[in-house]
């Protein structure tokens, strides 16, 4: 009977990573219906061979073989995202820290929510967006809310496509993103919510994104978009991203204070007004 060895359970927990990280990229996507359907097709052919099923052998000979093939096609995505975390983890950090530049971007994302101006805004994390910044044109800008407005601003040139943030610069404006595919999206979601959604499946940048025509801003990341959050959710949702932790106790202070100080001597006026 074979012994366990040091080297054998090393081999074991490094299959077990490899087969854990590749359950959870497909995880919660269509993928992993997909992947459902081949590894029934891998059973079923294992079963035709342990039972004798010589024509539903016969059959299942012709496709099981085109099975890699199928799973680099309908797999690209998935795995080019894995392969670009695997290379960042831990080592490889480009992502920006600055607070100042993620309240000026706050800043202009809530300014242009009021006006209904269309923006979209796409924050590198560590996996270069080199190619689409090249697509757009280049600025390397330093970030202000000034800047933003009159980038975005409805009719000029560098109004359509995207602003790529790159650390705590505006690397360029006027971006071409890839637009998602996915057919579980609402048909309702303009191009603008879909190039959004797009580059964060295949990097994992944060997309913030203003609709024009309700206003409400979005946040995609990891190849899902979440609408309607709220201005004052904005940082820490761009902190979470980035891995910027922040003390508990100071939380409330940067997001409820503001509407704290500016409702209560309303309300209280209010009340005094009321009185008899």
């Amino acid at each position: 009977m074979p012994t366990l060895t040091v080297t054998g359970i090393i081999d074991i927990l490094v299959v077990a990573f490899l087969v854990y990280q590749a359950l959870m990229v497909v995880r919660g996507t269509r993928a992993g219906h997909i992947l459902i359907g081949i590894s029934f097709m891998v059973l079923l052919y294992g079963v035709a061979v342990w039972a004798g099923l010589e024509a539903l052998r016969s059959v299942l000979n012709f496709i099981v073989p085109y099975l890699g093939l199928a799973i680099i096609v309908l797999f690209q995505s998935e795995i080019r995202r894995t392969l670009a975390s695997i290379g960042r983890k831990g080592w490889l950090t480009a992502g920006f820290r600055s607070s100042e530049s993620i309240h000026e971007i706050v800043l202009a994302v809530e300014q242009l929510s009021e006006q209904k101006t269309g923006a979209l805004i796409v924050l590198e994390r560590d996996i270069g967006l080199r190619t689409f910044v090249e697509s757009g044109v280049p600025l390397e800008a330093r970030i202000s809310r000034d800047l933003f407005l009159s980038i975005f601003q409805p009719g000029l040139p560098l109004h359509d496509g995207a602003v790529i943030v790159q650390k705590d610069r505006i690397a360029a404006a006027a971006c071409f993103l890839p637009l998602t595919t996915n057919p579980l999206l609402s048909r309702n979601l303009g191009t603008r919510h879909r190039a959004a959604i797009g580059i964060t499946e295949e990097t994992d940048c944060l997309s913030l994104v203003v609709s024009e025509e309700t206003g409400r801003v979005s946040v995609a990341a990891g190849g899902e978009l979440t609408a309607g959050i709220p201005i004052a959710a904005i940082t820490e949702r761009i902190n979470q991203h980035f891995g910027v932790q922040r003390p508990q106790s100071e939380a409330p202070l940067i997001v409820h204070a503001p509407h704290v100080v500016a409702e209560r001597p309303e309300e209280r006026r209010a009340e005094r007004v009321n009185l008899p």
